[in-house]
C-alpha cells in the first residue's frame, strides 16, 4: 500500500489532520530508512526510535506504524509501546491568578482577538487545532460538535458569559458568519501563528513564556474545572479523552502548588 492510498484510508476514518499527518510522516520516515517491511526492520527502527526521541515520541511514531500494519494486514508484526513513566506533578501550566491576570491586561489594551484566544481555550478545553475550526456560528448556538479520533462525537461547549461577551464583540465589528479567528488576510490564522502570539504578549505582560502556549489553557480547564466540579468521568468527555486514566493526571498538583504546600506545612 502507498502513501496516499494509506493517507485516504485515514481520512475515511474520520481522524483529524494532525493525526493522519503524523502517521504519514512515521511511515516515510521508516521508508527512507529501510525499503521493506520485516520483523528485524521493524525492531531496527524501534530501536532508533528509542535512542534519538522522548518515549512520548516513541509511542506515536509506533502507534503509526502499527496502524499501517493492521491495513495491510501484517497485524502479527506489531510493535509493543515503551513505557513512559508519568510524573508525579503537572509542569509548565499557567496558574488561575495569572490566567485572570493575562485576560485584564489584554482587554485593558484591547488586544481582543489574542484576549478571546485564550478566553476559549480556556473556557471550553479545546485543542488549539479545534479553536480555529470555531465560527459564529458555533457562539450563537453555543457548541461545536466535532467528530474525533474514531469517529466519535463530541461537544465542545461554549459557556453562557463566554458566547454573550463574544457576540457582542462580533456585532459590534458586523462579523455575523464566518470563522473568529483569521489572520489579516481574512484567512483561518495558523495554529503556529497563535502559538507566536501567545509567546509575544507573555513576555508583553511579564509572564513567564514557559507556560504561555495554547495546550496550557486546555490544562488550565481542566484544573478549574475540577476545582469546580470533582466529576472526572464529566471531564474526560468534555476533553476528548479516550481513556479516563488520561484525564486522572489533573488530579495532581502542579509542581508550583507542591512547592506551596510544603513549604507552608513543613515546620518541623
Amino acid at each position: 500500500m502507498n502513501l496516499k492510498d494509506f493517507e485516504k484510508k485515514q481520512q475515511e476514518k474520520n481522524l483529524s489532520a494532525n493525526t493522519i499527518r503524523t502517521y504519514v510522516f512515521a511511515l516515510r520516515q521508516y521508508r527512507n530508512q529501510f525499503h521493506e517491511i520485516s520483523k528485524k526492520n521493524l525492531r531496527a527502527y524501534k530501536i532508533w526510535l528509542i535512542e534519538n526521541f522522548k518515549p512520548k515520541t516513541v509511542n506515536l511514531r509506533l502507534r503509526a506504524l502499527n496502524v499501517y500494519l493492521e491495513s495491510i494486514g501484517r497485524a502479527d508484526l506489531k510493535l509493543t509501546f515503551i513505557k513512559v513513566q508519568q510524573k508525579m506533578f503537572l509542569e509548565n501550566v499557567i496558574s488561575e491568578a495569572d490566567y485572570t491576570y493575562f485576560k485584564k491586561c489584554l482587554k485593558k489594551d484591547n488586544e481582543m482577538f489574542c484576549y478571546f484566544v485564550i478566553r476559549f481555550l480556556a473556557a471550553t478545553g479545546a485543542r488549539i487545532s479545534e479553536l480555529v475550526q470555531i465560527k459564529v456560528e458555533h457562539v450563537k448556538i453555543g457548541y461545536l460538535d466535532l467528530y474525533s479520533k474514531g469517529g466519535k462525537l463530541r461537544r465542545i461547549y461554549i459557556p453562557k458569559n463566554l458566547k454573550d461577551e463574544a457576540l457582542d464583540y462580533f456585532i459590534n465589528k458586523s462579523q455575523l458568519s464566518g470563522f473568529i479567528f483569521i489572520n489579516k488576510y481574512g484567512k483561518q490564522i495558523t495554529t503556529r501563528g497563535i502559538a507566536i502570539l501567545l509567546k509575544k504578549f507573555a513576555k508583553k505582560y511579564g509572564i513567564n513564556p514557559s507556560v504561555v502556549y495554547p495546550h496550557s489553557f486546555r490544562h488550565r480547564f481542566a484544573k478549574s474545572f475540577l476545582d469546580r466540579c470533582n466529576d472526572i468521568a464529566f471531564l474526560a468527555d468534555l476533553m476528548g479523552h479516550e481513556s479516563i486514566e488520561t484525564t486522572r493526571i489533573y488530579l495532581r498538583k502542579t509542581s508550583t502548588e507542591q512547592r506551596e504546600i510544603i513549604d507552608r506545612i513543613v515546620n518541623w
